[in-house]
């Protein structure tokens, strides 16, 4: 499976945000419960927000944050890199 690329136009962190890339890593595990289009939903409400990372590994930080979508509690995993205009979603599954 590969990386799936999703134009996106949000602000996280302070950063202007074009690209969401979603790791396949999610489907092994909970593909009946979460997709892609779930993923750019949660990507979404990130716009605005600033979130400090859980891990700095330069030039990657990496977060990981629930957030509630449809009255449903997700946990969203993903990556920003130094310079960069894209969210790396590495994963994402319900709670």
């Amino acid at each position: 499976m590969e990386r799936r690329e999703y134009d996106i136009d949000i602000v996280f962190n302070g950063v202007r945000i074009k690209k969401v890339i979603i790791d396949p890593h999610f489907e092994k595990k909970h593909s009946k419960s979460i997709t892609d289009e779930i993923i750019l939903q949660l990507v979404k409400l990130l716009d605005g927000e600033i979130f400090e990372p859980r891990e700095e590994n330069p030039p990657f930080s990496y977060f990981a944050e629930e957030l509630t979508f449809n009255g449903k509690l997700y946990r969203l995993v993903w990556l920003l890199e130094d310079n960069q205009i894209y969210i790396g979603v590495v994963n994402a599954y319900r709670r």
